[in-house]
């Protein structure tokens, strides 16, 4: 007895072709690109706020003393001071960023220094920093980490390791900042760097001594020329 087997075809679905394949990854594309912008323009104000209310801790932390503090922006080499709406209105260029700096005063209205923010490439990335500068005594008198990305449990003791940051209680900007190992200070201008992390201790010198280049000579201006008072300051 013979057995006769029927081939019995199945129906193939179509493959999708290219236009349509291309269509839905454009789609995705742009749904996943709005709900990017969406999320950036929703978050850059929070972003915005938590910078400027860490910068305006840091002023007072690396100005001891400090109750009050005024902007002060550089225009043709000359420091000029604003008012916090003008200050806002010169944010909106990175720019007019780099060229502001802050002067504090104490209680009575008497300038106790400068905050000055700066900058400068670390191991990992840029090291945003702020330190006070006592234009009188001609030395820094604090120093705060902004913004770092330093490796965790060596780089990040610029801002994590206490002993580092007593180097910035008195230190003399004359002569030139200069890095020094651990134990081994003897003069006013050194700082003892972190052992294990050379390059980001050598990077926050680096970024001081030239930040105190581009600021010296107007600030200097400034204490000459200006009879400076605490009036239009921010607390």
């Amino acid at each position: 007895m013979s057995v006769t087997t029927e081939h019995i075809d199945i129906p193939q679905e179509p493959e999708p072709s290219s236009f349509r394949l291309i269509s839905s990854l454009g789609i995705a594309g742009f749904f996943s690109g709005l709900l990017l912008v969406s999320a950036f323009i929703y978050t850059r104000p929070l972003i915005e706020a938590n910078k400027k209310e860490a910068l305006r801790v840091a002023i007072f932390k690396v100005l001891p003393g400090c109750d009050s503090y005024s902007a002060l922006i550089l225009i043709d080499n000359k420091l000029i001071k604003v008012s916090d709406t003008e200050t806002d209105n010169n944010k909106s260029s990175e720019d007019a960023e780099a060229k502001q700096i802050f002067a504090g005063f104490d209680s009575s209205g008497s300038l106790i220094g400068f905050a000055i923010p700066a900058s400068e490439p670390g191991f990992q990335d840029i090291i945003g920093a702020i330190y006070g500068f006592e234009a009188t005594k001609q030395i820094i008198i604090g120093f705060e980490v902004l913004e770092s990305k330093e490796t965790p449990g060596l780089g990040d003791k610029i801002f994590k390791d206490p002993d580092f940051k007593t180097n910035f209680i008195a230190l003399s900007v004359e002569p030139e900042i200069v890095g020094v190992k651990k134990n081994e200070k003897t003069s006013e201008n050194e700082v003892e760097t972190i052992t294990g992390a050379t390059i980001s201790s050598k990077a926050v010198i680096r970024m001081l001594n030239n930040s105190m280049e581009q600021w010296m000579e107007p600030i200097s201006i400034f204490m000459t020329e200006t009879d400076i008072t605490a009036q239009q300051s921010t607390k």
